[in-house]
């Protein structure tokens, strides 16, 4: 996930922000020009006091200091007018671009398919989410104003400079020179730093959220002082590209720092000579030092711009790293009109994951009537899983194809095929919601009717009873709630609706036996008018099925009634067998 750190990339990262900064470049060019405005008018004040120093005290005319003093007046309202107008146009333009942007990424990673997410730490995801954004609306809210700003006003300055005496402006610019080449190296190392530290924030971030989420199994297994010491050598191991990032800053700072006050020393020796050899006069004299002293702060301010725009490059790069991902599963060029019906068919289906060797499924073949429910029973590791992941277009096949209703799942657009499809899984997902909002997910169309069908099909009244009934929201990954309240959930988002194709992947495992029979006994009258693609390892869970096909080392070895398999294919009646549920059915 890492970038070469080289200034090229990081002025074209900085670039291809553009997208984003159109809707706002009024709002961006306000703030420059009225921080520009602002220095310009610091900056000359200084020949005001020139010319009070070489008038007004020098020939003790008091009357004649007013107009002087008027005219620095309306410099520094003029000066305080500037800033105030460029922190209204930064409030605007940073915070709108800081939205954009993260509305955009967050879209452009719901897109990507799951095999993406699957790769992907999740901390990496949220440190570019929310911090690489923060860094990104700082360098545009402040550091690209004032490297703008503050370049303008040392040009205006060492022009001013020359202008008043031509060897001493002249000895300020090649003083200045020697910067140029530490610049460089500064930018190319602190690069390299700061995209260290932000992936070590990624790193981190990961291990926060996982700490977080499997906090039952930490302290169930007794695992905190190691998740603590984990955390810990992660927490250090940021520290130190933070430390590393501080010293390479502090350097450059101590350089920047260090030679304008050497510069200084000469400037004013000089400035004292030329006085006494009449070269200047006091006023001149006083003007350029104030002058150059205003030039020490755009100079000094130059390391820590650097850093935040090094910064802000490599948090770019770091998003486009996201954003250049294209996403593979997409909605086709020309798109069916429509399945024309519920028949469920794999034809020769092949499937590989991106990072492994071999395929998972090897040539299914297996069809599914209109209306059957057709169970899928297989050891573990045998594709069951994959295989239902690959109805709803999760995954794509890597051969053959998928047909619904007769048209292969790629030709239909994904929201038609996912409102065909409806899916459960195992490992129940439920959202910082309330129970309506974890069942309907924002789907339109959904009565009050609808939602007690599918509450009462799953067997999850316990909502009513809970303190504010359908409304109460649920904990993160409803782990307020038991395993088993959580399928039925899950399971009554599933059935909601009635969908016409419905693909359970052993959506009763973590119910006990007394419920999973009321389950039972209230999904035979859903699945009766839908196509269903149950995953079961339970005998009772098969019961369900008008048929069974048995899958074996990514292949279907043998589809039957479950009476059938029972009888006549030994490996069927062996996975079976390793429950304490067998009961042959007549």
């Amino acid at each position: 996930m890492t970038a070469p750190a080289d200034e090229a990339s990081a002025v074209t990262s900085l670039l291809r922000l553009r997208t984003w900064t159109r809707p706002h470049r009024k709002a961006i060019i306000v703030m420059i020009v009225s921080a520009s405005g602002a220095m310009l008018a610091q900056s000359l004040v200084p020949l005001i006091v020139g010319r009070v120093v070489d008038g007004p005290i020098r020939h003790h005319d008091t009357a004649g200091l007013w107009p002087l003093a008027g005219v620095a007046l309306l410099f520094g309202l003029a000066e305080a007018t500037l800033f105030f107008i460029r922190r209204y146009a930064m409030a605007n333009a940073a915070l709108g671009l800081e939205t954009d942007i993260r509305r955009d990424l967050f879209a452009h990673v719901q897109r990507l398919p799951v095999s993406f997410h699957d790769q992907w730490p999740s901390g990496q995801l949220l440190s570019r989410l929310t911090t690489d954004l923060s860094t990104i609306r700082r360098f545009i809210g402040f550091g690209f104003v004032f490297l703008i700003a503050n370049s303008a006003t040392a040009v205006v300055v060492l022009a001013l400079l020359m202008h008043i005496h031509l060897v001493l402006g002249l000895f300020v610019l090649v003083a200045m020179a020697p910067l140029a080449l530490f610049t460089r190296r500064f930018e190319l190392r602190y690069s390299r730093d700061a995209r260290h530290a932000q992936d070590l924030t990624g790193d981190l971030a990961t291990s926060i959220e996982e700490s977080a989420l499997g906090i039952r199994v930490i302290k169930s297994y007794g695992r905190r002082p190691q998740m603590l010491a984990s955390f810990s050598r992660d927490a250090q191991r940021l520290r130190g590209a933070e430390l590393t990032k501080i010293r390479t800053l502090a350097a450059f700072w101590a350089l920047l720092e260090g030679l304008p006050q050497l510069i200084l020393a000469g400037v004013a020796f000089g400035g004292v000579l030329a006085v006494a050899h009449h070269a200047m006069t006091l006023g001149q004299l006083v003007a350029f030092l104030t002058l150059y002293l205003r030039l020490i702060w755009p100079i000094v301010s130059l390391g820590w711009l650097l850093a935040l725009t090094q910064e802000a490059a490599s948090a770019a790069r770091r998003i486009f790293e996201v954003m250049d991902t294209r996403p593979t599963i997409l909605d086709p060029a020309e798109p069916a009109a429509a399945e024309r019906g519920t028949t469920v068919r794999f034809d020769d289906v092949r499937f590989r994951y991106a990072d492994a060797d071999t395929d998972v499924l090897r040539g299914i073949d297996l069809d599914i009537r209109a209306g059957e429910t057709m169970a899928l029973v297989g050891g573990t590791g045998s594709g069951k899983t994959t295989l239902t992941a690959l109805v709803p277009r999760l995954y794509d096949v890597t051969g053959g194809r998928i047909l619904i209703g007769g048209v292969d799942v790629r030709e239909l657009r994904l929201d038609q095929l996912r409102h065909v499809v409806s899916t459960a899984f195992e490992d129940a997902t439920l959202f910082s919601a309330s129970v309506r909002e974890n069942l309907t997910l924002g789907r339109a169309g959904i009565s009050e009717d609808d939602v007690s069908e599918a509450l009462e099909v799953a067997q999850a009244g316990f909502v009513h009873e809970l303190p504010f009934g359908i409304e109460t929201r649920i904990g993160e990954q409803g782990l307020s709630l038991s395993g088993g309240q959580r399928q039925r959930l899950a399971l009554a988002r599933a059935v909601l609706g009635r969908p016409r194709v419905l693909v359970l992947d052993d959506p009763l495992s973590a119910l006990d036996v007394n419920t999973e029979a009321q389950v039972e006994a209230a999904l035979r009258r859903v699945l009766s008018g839908t196509t269903a693609l149950v995953v079961a390892h339970r005998p009772s869970t098969v019961l369900l099925a008008d048929r069974v096909a048995l899958l074996l080392d990514g292949r279907i070895a043998a589809v039957g009634t479950h009476s059938e398999l029972l009888a006549t294919v030994p490996e069927y009646r062996n996975l079976l067998a390793q429950t304490s549920e067998l009961e042959p059915t007549p």
